[in-house]
């Protein structure tokens, strides 16, 4: 059952990726482009751009019809990518360097806002109803609009010694989980669904998405750098106060090598294996596995197909990923 549903995710993502060769070639100046193709070109599973292309199928809409709107959610992403290495001055995305990195940080801003104004852009070329486009754009909009709200969130968080975990839940919604609440959503309203079912696919996005960002916590802490292609227990030592933290120094747990960038792999490990035995790291795949089984319970407005299959399907693989 999940080969079949990573063969369905391939199948779309190989839609994605031949769009974006057409939607967003490099042109004169050829730097910026190729700086804001860097990320995009690296791969990636192309998870909300397929979600987009899914929730319009399961709602009678044709997929490659819709190609340009999946590609406008794959360029918002890459450009909060590019935007967030930034801010935490991250060496490696991917596998590969940064974009500011190979093109500095003046570049890196650039081509973030490349990606940005030609999301909208590339929108607008999506062969759909005028009213359902515009409502499709003010979606991606009021979506970019929270991305920002949520990561300043996680940055006040960095200064502050403690996190409530409401809070955080509220930060990871707007960072990551309305990003792919906007790719179910956009996909139900250009295929011309309902206002219920375009809020169900919103909050089925809205809440896998954050099942997938507590799952990244726990992937960061657990999952080699050779398997993720990002320093194992990253966001550990740069301080970031995830679920796993939060709920480790609510139960007193001391983690020796927290915000401390300095330290050195065994410390790193070390730190590592008292979370795991605090119940921390459980902790936050549990809630992780809470947040997917409410979102499944919101596609119930949708008739039986095999988009609504490859959903669900979807939605427990992102849980159950290793990076």
């Amino acid at each position: 059952m999940r080969m079949m549903m990573e063969e369905e995710l391939e199948k779309r993502a190989a839609l994605v990726t031949d769009a974006i060769e057409q939607l967003l070639p490099v042109v004169h100046p050829s730097g910026l482009y190729e700086a804001s193709r860097h990320l995009v070109d690296s791969g990636g599973k192309r998870l909300r751009p397929s979600m987009l292309l899914l929730a319009a199928e399961a709602v009678g809409g044709e997929a490659a019809a819709l190609a340009p709107a999946a590609v406008s959610i794959e360029l918002i992403h890459n450009f909060t990518l590019i935007h967030d290495d930034i801010m935490d001055n991250a060496d490696v995305r991917r596998g590969r360097p940064a974009v500011h990195k190979l093109w500095g940080e003046s570049g890196a801003i650039l081509a973030g806002d490349t990606l940005y104004s030609k999301a909208f852009q590339v929108l607008g070329l999506t062969p759909a109803d005028p009213k359902r486009l515009l409502g499709a754009m003010n979606m991606l909009s009021r979506t970019c609009t929270a991305i920002c709200e949520g990561q300043w969130l996680d940055m006040e968080f960095e200064a502050r010694d403690s996190v409530s975990e409401a809070e955080y839940m509220e930060m990871i919604e707007k960072k990551t989980g309305v990003l792919y609440g906007a790719s179910a959503g956009m996909g139900a309203i250009l295929a011309g669904a309902s206002t219920e079912v375009v809020l169900a696919m919103d909050l089925f996005g809205r809440l896998t998405g954050m099942g997938f960002q507590l799952q990244d916590d726990v992937i960061d802490l657990t999952t080699p750098e050779k398997v993720s292609g990002k320093r194992q227990g990253g966001d550990l030592i740069e301080g970031k106060k995830t679920l796993i933290i939060i709920h480790a120094l609510a139960n007193n747990v001391s983690v020796p090598v927290f915000g401390k960038k300095e330290a050195t792999s065994e410390q790193i490990q070390q730190s590592i294996s008292i979370l795991q035995k605090s119940g921390s790291i459980e902790y936050a795949r549990s809630r992780a596995e809470e947040m997917v089984a409410q979102g499944k319970k919101a596609l119930q407005v949708l008739p039986d197909s095999d988009a609504k299959t490859t959903m669900l399907e979807l939605a427990d693989f992102m849980i159950r990923r290793r990076y």
